[in-house]
Protein backbone atom coordinates (compact mmCIF):
# COMPACT_ATOMS: atom_id res chain seq x y z
CA UNK A 1 0.00 0.00 0.00
CA UNK A 2 1.30 3.45 -0.91
CA UNK A 3 2.30 5.72 1.95
CA UNK A 4 0.91 9.25 2.27
CA UNK A 5 2.43 12.52 3.48
CA UNK A 6 0.20 15.52 4.14
CA UNK A 7 2.55 18.48 3.98
CA UNK A 8 2.24 22.11 5.01
CA UNK A 9 -0.01 21.58 8.03
CA UNK A 10 -0.30 24.86 9.91
CA UNK A 11 -2.84 24.04 12.59
CA UNK A 12 -3.24 21.29 15.13
CA UNK A 13 -6.65 20.48 13.68
CA UNK A 14 -5.19 19.91 10.21
CA UNK A 15 -2.63 17.45 11.55
CA UNK A 16 -5.19 15.58 13.64
CA UNK A 17 -7.51 15.21 10.64
CA UNK A 18 -4.61 13.86 8.56
CA UNK A 19 -3.56 11.45 11.30
CA UNK A 20 -7.09 10.16 11.84
CA UNK A 21 -7.52 9.74 8.07
CA UNK A 22 -4.51 7.42 8.01
CA UNK A 23 -1.64 9.63 6.82
CA UNK A 24 1.81 8.15 7.45
CA UNK A 25 3.72 11.44 7.53
CA UNK A 26 2.83 15.02 8.50
CA UNK A 27 4.96 17.80 7.04
CA UNK A 28 5.70 21.06 8.86
CA UNK A 29 7.25 23.90 6.86
CA UNK A 30 10.29 25.69 8.27
CA UNK A 31 11.46 26.91 4.86
CA UNK A 32 10.26 30.20 3.40
CA UNK A 33 6.62 29.59 2.54
CA UNK A 34 3.15 30.93 3.24
CA UNK A 35 2.73 27.66 5.14
CA UNK A 36 5.72 28.26 7.38
CA UNK A 37 4.99 27.59 11.05
CA UNK A 38 6.53 29.20 14.10
CA UNK A 39 8.42 27.06 16.58
CA UNK A 40 5.54 27.42 19.01
CA UNK A 41 2.97 26.32 16.41
CA UNK A 42 5.14 23.39 15.39
CA UNK A 43 5.61 22.30 19.01
CA UNK A 44 1.83 22.31 19.53
CA UNK A 45 1.30 20.13 16.45
CA UNK A 46 4.05 17.69 17.48
CA UNK A 47 2.57 17.42 20.98
CA UNK A 48 -0.89 16.75 19.57
CA UNK A 49 0.41 13.84 17.50
CA UNK A 50 1.93 12.01 20.44
CA UNK A 51 5.40 11.56 21.81
CA UNK A 52 8.26 12.31 19.42
CA UNK A 53 9.92 9.20 18.08
CA UNK A 54 12.99 9.92 20.21
CA UNK A 55 10.83 9.45 23.34
CA UNK A 56 8.95 6.36 22.17
CA UNK A 57 10.03 3.12 23.82
CA UNK A 58 12.18 1.41 21.26
CA UNK A 59 14.05 -1.79 20.73
CA UNK A 60 17.37 -1.82 18.91
CA UNK A 61 17.72 1.43 16.94
CA UNK A 62 17.12 1.54 13.21
CA UNK A 63 20.64 1.63 11.76
CA UNK A 64 21.63 4.92 10.18
CA UNK A 65 22.90 4.71 6.67
CA UNK A 66 26.60 5.35 6.37
CA UNK A 67 28.29 7.11 3.48
CA UNK A 68 29.50 4.96 0.64
CA UNK A 69 33.17 5.25 -0.26
CA UNK A 70 32.59 4.54 -3.93
CA UNK A 71 30.05 5.64 -6.48
CA UNK A 72 27.30 2.98 -6.34
CA UNK A 73 25.97 1.25 -9.40
CA UNK A 74 22.23 1.07 -10.04
CA UNK A 75 21.81 -2.11 -8.01
CA UNK A 76 23.65 -0.66 -5.04
CA UNK A 77 21.56 2.53 -5.17
CA UNK A 78 18.33 0.56 -5.38
CA UNK A 79 19.41 -1.61 -2.44
CA UNK A 80 20.31 1.49 -0.42
CA UNK A 81 16.91 3.12 -0.78
CA UNK A 82 15.05 -0.18 -0.45
CA UNK A 83 16.78 -0.61 2.91
CA UNK A 84 15.79 2.98 3.73
CA UNK A 85 12.14 2.27 2.94
CA UNK A 86 12.23 -0.79 5.18
CA UNK A 87 13.75 1.31 7.96
CA UNK A 88 10.94 3.85 7.60
CA UNK A 89 8.36 1.08 7.84
CA UNK A 90 9.98 -0.04 11.09
CA UNK A 91 9.79 3.50 12.41
CA UNK A 92 6.13 3.74 11.38
CA UNK A 93 5.46 0.57 13.34
CA UNK A 94 6.58 2.48 16.43
CA UNK A 95 4.80 5.73 15.70
CA UNK A 96 2.32 6.84 13.05
CA UNK A 97 2.24 9.46 11.66
CA UNK A 98 5.85 10.57 11.72
CA UNK A 99 6.43 14.33 11.76
CA UNK A 100 8.73 15.66 9.03
CA UNK A 101 10.32 19.10 9.24
CA UNK A 102 10.72 20.63 5.77
CA UNK A 103 13.75 22.84 5.19
CA UNK A 104 15.32 24.46 2.15
CA UNK A 105 18.93 25.66 1.87
CA UNK A 106 19.18 26.32 5.60
CA UNK A 107 22.34 25.63 7.62
CA UNK A 108 22.35 22.05 8.84
CA UNK A 109 23.16 23.33 12.32
CA UNK A 110 19.85 25.23 12.30
CA UNK A 111 18.01 22.18 10.99
CA UNK A 112 19.40 20.11 13.86
CA UNK A 113 18.61 22.80 16.42
CA UNK A 114 14.97 23.03 15.33
CA UNK A 115 14.62 19.25 15.10
CA UNK A 116 15.85 18.88 18.67
CA UNK A 117 13.79 21.74 20.07
CA UNK A 118 10.52 20.69 18.43
CA UNK A 119 10.98 16.93 18.55
CA UNK A 120 10.80 16.26 14.81
CA UNK A 121 10.96 12.64 13.73
CA UNK A 122 12.51 13.21 10.29
CA UNK A 123 13.78 16.11 8.20
CA UNK A 124 13.29 16.89 4.53
CA UNK A 125 15.93 18.86 2.64
CA UNK A 126 14.14 20.50 -0.27
CA UNK A 127 16.72 22.87 -1.74
CA UNK A 128 20.16 22.61 -3.29
CA UNK A 129 21.80 21.23 -0.16
CA UNK A 130 24.69 18.85 -0.78
CA UNK A 131 23.91 15.20 -0.20
CA UNK A 132 26.46 15.25 2.61
CA UNK A 133 24.04 17.36 4.66
CA UNK A 134 21.80 14.29 4.91
CA UNK A 135 24.58 12.52 6.76
CA UNK A 136 25.29 15.52 8.99
CA UNK A 137 21.66 15.87 10.09
CA UNK A 138 20.81 14.34 13.45
CA UNK A 139 17.60 12.90 12.00
CA UNK A 140 17.08 10.61 9.05
CA UNK A 141 16.67 12.85 5.98
CA UNK A 142 14.48 12.80 2.89
CA UNK A 143 16.18 14.55 -0.04
CA UNK A 144 14.20 16.31 -2.76
CA UNK A 145 15.43 16.10 -6.36
CA UNK A 146 14.20 18.02 -9.40
CA UNK A 147 14.82 17.30 -13.07
CA UNK A 148 16.57 19.98 -15.07
CA UNK A 149 14.65 21.39 -18.02
CA UNK A 150 14.88 18.77 -20.73
CA UNK A 151 16.45 16.28 -18.32
CA UNK A 152 15.69 12.59 -18.16
CA UNK A 153 15.14 10.11 -15.37
CA UNK A 154 18.65 8.84 -16.01
CA UNK A 155 20.02 12.33 -15.44
CA UNK A 156 18.20 12.60 -12.10
CA UNK A 157 19.23 9.14 -10.98
CA UNK A 158 22.85 9.87 -11.87
CA UNK A 159 22.87 12.74 -9.39
CA UNK A 160 21.49 10.75 -6.46
CA UNK A 161 23.93 9.74 -3.75
CA UNK A 162 23.58 7.11 -1.02
CA UNK A 163 23.13 9.50 1.88
CA UNK A 164 19.41 10.16 2.51
CA UNK A 165 16.93 7.58 3.75
CA UNK A 166 14.56 8.45 0.90
CA UNK A 167 14.33 10.44 -2.34
CA UNK A 168 11.40 12.67 -3.30
CA UNK A 169 10.79 13.86 -6.87
CA UNK A 170 9.18 17.30 -6.62
CA UNK A 171 9.41 20.06 -9.19
CA UNK A 172 6.58 22.05 -7.64
CA UNK A 173 8.12 23.57 -4.47
CA UNK A 174 4.65 23.59 -2.95
CA UNK A 175 3.02 25.36 -5.92
CA UNK A 176 1.14 22.31 -7.14
CA UNK A 177 3.06 22.06 -10.42
CA UNK A 178 2.44 18.58 -11.88
CA UNK A 179 5.33 16.15 -11.89
CA UNK A 180 6.66 14.64 -15.10
CA UNK A 181 5.08 11.22 -14.68
CA UNK A 182 7.31 9.72 -17.33
CA UNK A 183 10.41 10.62 -15.31
CA UNK A 184 8.67 9.57 -12.09
CA UNK A 185 7.67 6.21 -13.57
CA UNK A 186 11.22 5.46 -14.70
CA UNK A 187 12.68 6.48 -11.35
CA UNK A 188 10.13 4.46 -9.36
CA UNK A 189 11.11 1.40 -11.38
CA UNK A 190 14.64 1.79 -9.99
CA UNK A 191 14.11 2.73 -6.34
CA UNK A 192 11.37 3.47 -3.75
CA UNK A 193 10.28 6.96 -4.82
CA UNK A 194 8.37 9.69 -3.02
CA UNK A 195 6.23 11.60 -5.53
CA UNK A 196 5.02 15.19 -5.10
CA UNK A 197 3.61 17.89 -7.35
CA UNK A 198 0.14 18.48 -8.72
CA UNK A 199 -1.50 15.67 -6.78
CA UNK A 200 -5.09 15.92 -5.52
CA UNK A 201 -7.85 13.53 -4.46
CA UNK A 202 -9.08 13.37 -8.07
CA UNK A 203 -5.81 12.24 -9.65
CA UNK A 204 -3.71 10.57 -6.98
CA UNK A 205 -5.15 7.12 -7.70
CA UNK A 206 -4.23 7.32 -11.37
CA UNK A 207 -0.76 8.65 -10.50
CA UNK A 208 -0.15 5.73 -8.14
CA UNK A 209 -1.36 3.20 -10.70
CA UNK A 210 0.90 4.76 -13.35
CA UNK A 211 4.05 5.51 -11.32
CA UNK A 212 3.87 3.11 -8.35
CA UNK A 213 5.64 5.40 -5.90
CA UNK A 214 6.47 4.36 -2.34
CA UNK A 215 4.89 7.54 -0.97
CA UNK A 216 2.78 10.40 -2.33
CA UNK A 217 3.10 13.91 -0.92
CA UNK A 218 0.44 16.62 -1.13
CA UNK A 219 -0.01 20.16 0.12
CA UNK A 220 -1.94 22.56 -2.14
CA UNK A 221 -4.02 19.68 -3.52
CA UNK A 222 -5.84 19.33 -0.19
CA UNK A 223 -6.45 23.04 0.34
CA UNK A 224 -9.35 25.38 -0.30
CA UNK A 225 -8.68 29.12 -0.43
CA UNK A 226 -5.17 28.56 0.90
CA UNK A 227 -6.18 26.53 3.97
CA UNK A 228 -6.16 22.81 4.56
CA UNK A 229 -9.57 21.28 3.78
CA UNK A 230 -10.51 18.36 6.05
CA UNK A 231 -12.76 16.75 3.45
CA UNK A 232 -10.01 16.90 0.82
CA UNK A 233 -7.45 15.46 3.22
CA UNK A 234 -9.72 12.51 3.97
CA UNK A 235 -10.51 12.02 0.29
CA UNK A 236 -6.83 12.12 -0.69
CA UNK A 237 -5.76 9.56 1.88
CA UNK A 238 -8.68 7.29 1.02
CA UNK A 239 -7.94 7.51 -2.71
CA UNK A 240 -4.23 6.82 -2.22
CA UNK A 241 -4.72 3.96 0.20
CA UNK A 242 -7.43 2.46 -1.97
CA UNK A 243 -5.06 1.63 -4.83
CA UNK A 244 -3.49 -1.83 -4.84
CA UNK A 245 -0.19 -1.95 -6.69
Amino acid sequence: MTHVKICGCMRVGDAIVAAEAGADFIGLMFAESRRRVTLEEAAQIVAALGEPLRDVEQGPPVPRHAASTTRPDADDLARWFTDGAAALDRLLARKRPLVVGVFEDQPIELVDEIADEIGLDLVQLSGDEPWSDCLLANRQAIKVVRPERGGTAGDVLAGIEPAAIAVMLDASSGRGTPADLGIARAMAAELPLWLAGGLAPENVGDAITDVRPWCVDVSSGVETAGAKDAAKIRAFVAAAKGVRV
